[in-house]
């Protein structure tokens, strides 16, 4: 059984923030009343197995990895924020078992993405940063050599989420065609095309689009074989996660003209920050655009997910709302009035919910209300009492079979 947590002054309540996460994230926590430590740039596994400790609140962005052996050092920690779409950077199965709940950022940064796509195609059909490049050497390369409009070309999009559809509506209002495939059936927007396999996608399609999420099953999805079901002289972006692409196929692709321009800004191994080199087989190869992971760094983006994703986890610590988590069952919780909320999270088996409910008959409580979920693996439940209980109580609802953690909201 985990060590429990009761509800104590938000002063003891830390937070680390990690990877230059926009300041307004900062002064939210702060103006909570939380100890904020600050940081710019990633943690290794050992440095956070060091940092963990002591903390309640821990917010990330794609670089840190929340791993198992990090949570085992994590006995305060209570919630984990991404201030990003992703989460195949944490643990989530991990964080269930020791009652930690995660929040992401799943539609703040999804305009910003789909902008830079959209530009990205364009740059990209016209040879726009090669000539760049040649300008600044002195290089006056007047051409329409493999320039084309993006008017009347088939835009592939995999992946037919947020970011997905987004794309999709600003590609069509510039005249494109534009096809989706997706493994779980989506709504179609506007015109688009679904198709029922990748195959039928990547034969028809001028521009590839990748947007899947970034599951360790999504490793070198996209490689060889994919690459050659695709039409001579098309495009290729991945702005989705890095290990999802083969990067050597892609490099021979280019290489061997098959695809006549990429756009990459996710890589299998990314630097923990600026000061570090970039080292890819991407690099120097002709209408190749590399980002440095900025497809949701805008400041719009960045400020949008520096308010959703604390106002979750604050909403969680103060009043155990999980609305929006990614790896709870999600709860939505009235305002706390007059009353001591209990928080249970337990292992979803059978009677857990009778014992709870017993102690209170037993004690003799009055129950206000009372709130349950439950997905495959735990179950939470919400009590709200009156504020005269006995402490006796509290310590049979710590000890019931199968609790994972414990809280009460005074």
């Amino acid at each position: 059984m985990s060590k429990q947590q009761l509800s104590y002054p938000k002063n003891k309540i830390n937070v680390l923030v990690l990877e230059n996460i926009h300041p307004n994230a900062i002064e939210m926590f702060r103006q909570e009343g939380y100890n904020v430590e600050f940081h710019k740039s990633a943690m290794d596994e050992n440095e956070l197995i060091e940092k963990i400790k002591d903390v309640h609140l821990l917010c990330i962005r794609s670089k840190t990895n929340v791993t198992r052996k990090v949570l085992e050092h994590a006995n305060r920690l209570l919630t984990v924020g991404a201030f990003c779409i992703g989460t195949n950077q944490i643990d989530l199965k991990a964080c269930q078992e020791k009652g930690i709940v995660a929040f992401n950022a799943p539609y703040s940064n999804t305009r910003s993405v789909a902008e830079l796509a959209i530009g990205e195609i364009i740059m990209l059909m016209r040879r726009i940063f090669d000539k760049s490049v040649g300008m600044h050497q002195g290089k006056w390369d007047k051409s329409a050599n493999n320039s084309f409009e993006v008017r009347g070309k088939n835009l592939g999009i995999i992946g037919y989420g947020n970011i997905g559809k987004q794309l999709s509506i600003l590609a069509e209002a510039m005249g494109m065609h534009v096809y989706y495939y997706d493994v779980v059936e989506k709504l179609t927007v506007g015109n688009a095309v679904k198709c029922k396999t990748l195959k039928e996608l990547l034969n028809v399609s001028d521009v590839v689009s990748l947007h899947v999420d970034g599951r360790p099953d999504n490793k070198n999805f996209f490689g060889k074989a994919e690459f050659e079901e695709m039409k001579q002289g098309s495009y290729f972006l991945n702005l989705a996660r890095g290990h999802v692409v083969d990067i050597q196929a892609l490099v021979e692709n280019i290489k061997s003209g098959k695809i006549l321009g990429a756009a990459i800004d996710v890589f299998p191994y990314e630097p923990k920050n600026n000061d570090e080199e970039f080292i890819s087989e991407l690099r120097g190869l002709p209408n190749v655009i590399l980002t440095p992971h900025i497809g949701g760094s805008t400041l719009e983006a960045q400020v949008n997910i520096a308010e959703f994703v604390p106002t979750r986890m604050i909403n969680y610590v103060n009043t155990g709302d999980t609305l929006h988590s990614v790896n709870f069952p999600q709860i939505q919780l009235p305002k706390q009035q007059d009353a001591h909320r209990l928080l249970h999270i337990h292992k979803n088996v059978s009677g857990v919910l009778a014992q709870i409910n017993g102690l209170y008959s037993k004690y003799n409580i009055n129950i206000l209300g009372q709130y349950l979920k439950t997905n495959e693996n735990i179950g939470y439940v919400i009590t709200d009492v009156d504020r005269s209980y006995s402490k006796e109580l509290i310590e049979d609802l710590k000890h019931v079979e199968n609790t994972i953690k414990f809280r009460v909201l005074y």
